[in-house]
């Protein structure tokens, strides 16, 4: 059984965040953790900005 802090935490993330799932070849998990770790981010850091540039590219092209 959790603790009262982990089910609060977890009501929490629940409401205040989203949460994307995403499937990749293998060896591209190793790939993107050295590609985090060269840009001294962390691997969940690395994925937004590279979508949020993805994003604003793709917005200037409109």
């Amino acid at each position: 059984m959790p603790s009262a802090k982990t089910s609060a935490s977890r009501r929490y993330n629940e409401k205040a965040y989203d949460r994307i799932e995403f499937t990749i070849p293998k060896g591209g998990k190793a790939e993107i953790i050295a590609a985090a770790k060269a840009s001294s981010m962390s691997v969940n850091a690395f994925v937004k900005t590279a979508i949020n540039e993805k994003i604003a590219r793709s917005a200037k092209k409109e």
